[in-house]
């Protein structure tokens, strides 16, 4: 029965959905309501105005109860679609005016008979019954099946109200077809077929909605941890994943010419030793939090968190064309920073930065269950060891010879000449990058 059902309506939600998850079905809910408010109160303004210019063609009778009608749920639907932008219309309110709309449709069709001066059956061959498809389909615009089989029943109901109404008299059924069409007597048979296309309509939609809803949690859900994933990995690599035609696999890679920044926090365990961990967290966080705000104005890519060090790239998430500039723009604008600034209770957090350009491969290591999107290559271990050159030669930014030449002579630098780098064979040319060429004093 479970496979039959999920067949049916989909593969049900499992669990309890989170109350944030609850909380954005409910405000597009709302959203839907007002938009189900605008559609009704337009319908009836356009039949309003329809009224007003077509020629009348029960002249001579004073009962003509249309206008009055179309009045009062004109006056409804402004009144309905006010509250639902006041407030979510609690379920009671909207099951009251579903019933509200579909019995003034059926007073409405029902009134035929007199404003025309006909016998009871005449109303039950009006077109307007047709109108109740309206308000079936309207109420699908909202996700929740149970308004739409209400409205179904309600008018299925009213329906065959107004037929047993009109079948008072038994004289006035028939079974011929041609009889029942030229003149006002009552087929049971198509009005029985009225009823049941009421019902089949809204059974469909009924389906349709619960599909469409089960889907719509689980979309909701999937979406929401991926906002909140997000956080975890930088945001150009979610919106790489998000964009992929296929399924992001270990080992996906790709060669690039980019700029690895490594920085630091220089002496930190020794700060770390005299803190409460709740206090230290607090001031690593506004850290990382100016950090990235430096990173972000760049063009930089947060690679990894580890520990209190950070991996920047440039132009391996994103294209970022001068890519060189932009990792020592950083590296320097983080100088500025931790100059300026404290974190947490007071303290100066100082930091050290090694830069490194050259090709690098950005992609996927891990395994199929478990992955991690990062970059690797000779570039990212001479940014590494770089940064930790730093506390030998008294500097806070350390850059390669290749990233210098990378942007064309734009800043001031010292040479502190070719030095061997732990894993490496060959020694690397390297320099303290002191500032912009700009803003070298003359």
């Amino acid at each position: 029965m479970a496979n039959i059902a999920d067949f049916i309506f989909g593969a049900a939600v499992g669990g309890q959905l989170p109350t944030r998850v609850r909380r954005v079905i409910d405000a597009e809910e709302a959203r839907a309501e007002i938009l189900i408010g605008w559609v009704q109160l337009t319908l009836v303004t356009f039949f309003l105005a329809l009224y007003a210019i077509a020629p009348k063609t029960s002249a001579g009778t004073p009962f003509a109860p249309v206008p009055y009608v179309l009045t009062g749920y004109l006056g409804f639907s402004l009144l309905r679609l006010a509250l639902a932008y006041v407030w979510p219309l609690p379920h009671w309110f909207v099951l009251a005016s579903i019933v509200i709309d579909i019995g003034l449709l059926m007073v409405l069709i029902w009134s035929f008979h007199l404003q025309y001066q006909q016998p009871p059956p005449f109303y039950l061959k009006a077109p307007t019954l047709l109108y109740v498809f309206i308000f079936i389909a309207l109420r699908a615009l909202r996700f929740e099946p149970a308004y739409v089989v209400a409205t179904g029943l309600t008018a299925a109901a009213g329906w065959l109200i107004l037929v047993a109404y009109a079948t008072r008299d038994m004289t006035v059924i028939t079974r011929n077809y041609v009889d029942y069409l030229t003149s006002n007597r009552v087929l049971i048979g198509g009005e029985v077929d009225k009823i049941i296309s009421i019902l089949l309509v809204t059974v469909v939609l009924c389906v349709a909605l619960i599909r469409a809803r089960r889907l719509l949690m689980r979309s909701v859900a999937d979406a929401t941890v991926a906002q909140d994933l997000t956080r975890f990995i930088a945001p150009e690599i979610a919106s790489h994943i998000k964009r992929a035609d296929q399924a992001i696999q270990p080992g996906d890679g790709e060669v690039k010419t980019a700029s690895v920044l490594f920085c630091d926090i220089e002496g930190f365990s020794t700060l770390s030793e005299g803190l409460a961990p709740d206090t230290l967290m607090g001031a690593l966080n506004e850290y990382f939090a100016a950090l990235s705000r430096v990173i972000d104005r760049h063009g930089g890519v947060i690679t990894q968190f580890q520990g209190d060090a950070v991996l920047v790239t440039f132009n391996a998430a994103t294209a970022v064309p001068d890519h060189a500039v932009c990792a020592l723009q950083t590296a320097l604008a983080i100088q500025d920073v931790v100059d300026r600034q404290r974190f947490g209770p007071g303290l100066v957090l100082r930091t050290r930065c090694g830069v490194s350009t050259g090709e690098l491969v950005a992609g996927v290591i891990g395994t199929s269950e478990r992955m991690l999107v990062t970059v690797y290559g000779d570039q990212v271990n001479i940014a590494a060891r770089l940064e930790q050159m730093n506390k030998s030669y008294g500097t806070y930014v350390l850059a390669t010879e290749s990233t210098l030449a990378a942007t064309g002579g734009q800043f001031a630098c010292r040479p502190i000449g070719a030095v061997p780098v732990r894993g490496r064979v060959a020694p690397v040319d390297i320099f303290e990058v002191m500032s912009a060429a700009a803003s070298m004093p003359r």
